[in-house]
């Protein structure tokens, strides 16, 4: 069989969607089986779900090398991270190490493979390099709010430890018991026990909840959803640019079919 055509059928076999929604459901099989590992089940069960998990690394196996005869350029599947990942994986759940000392990481390899579930859809993928893609612009955001943290746990610890050394006795502690305040875990307890002492203190718990939970998470917030419309926008020029690539080459095909007719009439 010539390699073009045998490459075409994996290609219409990676493309099929029948295909990819048979591997997300072994992908969540996989999640299930990985669960079930840590109950109590009698031997025979065990048994059972070793041979079960044994078959989803099979069919992970299949799957991987189908991926990889689809590739046109094979020296190219590797250049994506997310090929890397999936073949690690893979090839770490072959190695028979569950009754060794670094069976920990058998297992461990196992529940990452549910991380497969990223590589598969497209859309998780997308959506994960937006996140890293987004990460530069979000370190600055941190180191801003990280600053305005320390600030008010500076303030918070020099009025408020001699009402509750066990909330306020230091900076770092302040940072944690700012942190509660930020997430909104019984804050208004912290607030109203320095109400106590300080009547205008909950002026320095809304406004500093005001910074963090309201002005940072909505300044995080928008630097991840304009990457991901960039990044949306990328993938759709992409697809347009191939397609214009494929209708320019069939525009090539049908021009040389003519010249052969006219040649042939």
């Amino acid at each position: 069989m010539h390699a073009s055509t045998l490459n075409a059928r994996f290609q219409r076999i990676k493309s099929n969607r029948l295909f990819e929604t048979f591997i997300i459901g072994i992908i969540v099989f996989s999640a299930l089986i990985v669960g079930a590992k840590t109950y109590d089940v009698p031997p025979t069960a065990e048994k059972v779900v070793i041979l079960l998990d044994w078959l989803v690394t099979l069919i992970f196996i299949v799957e991987l090398t189908i991926r990889f005869f689809a590739e046109e350029n094979k020296s190219r599947f590797f250049y994506s991270g997310w090929n890397i990942f999936d073949t690690i994986i893979v090839l770490v759940s072959v190695i028979p190490i569950e009754n060794s000392d670094m069976a920990i990481i058998g297992r461990l390899i196992r529940i990452f493979r549910v991380l497969r579930m990223v590589s598969v859809v497209p859309e998780l993928r997308m959506l994960i390099t937006s996140l890293l893609k987004a990460l530069p612009q979000l370190a600055y955001v941190m180191l801003l709010m990280f600053i305005i943290y320390y600030i008010y746990a500076a303030i918070g610890s020099t009025f408020f430890e001699e009402i509750n050394s066990t909330l306020w006795g230091d900076v770092s502690i302040s940072m944690l018991t700012l942190f509660r305040v930020m997430t909104f875990e019984d804050w208004t307890d912290v607030m109203y026990e320095t109400m106590e002492v300080y009547s205008l203190s909950w002026i320095y718990f809304l406004s500093f909840i005001f910074f963090t939970a309201f002005a940072f998470l909505n300044m995080v917030i928008g630097i991840v959803v304009n990457v991901m419309e960039k990044e949306h926008q990328s993938i759709v020029e992409e697809g347009l640019n191939r397609d214009n690539e494929e209708l320019i080459s069939i525009r090539h095909e049908l021009a040389e079919l003519k010249v052969l007719l006219k040649e042939k009439l």
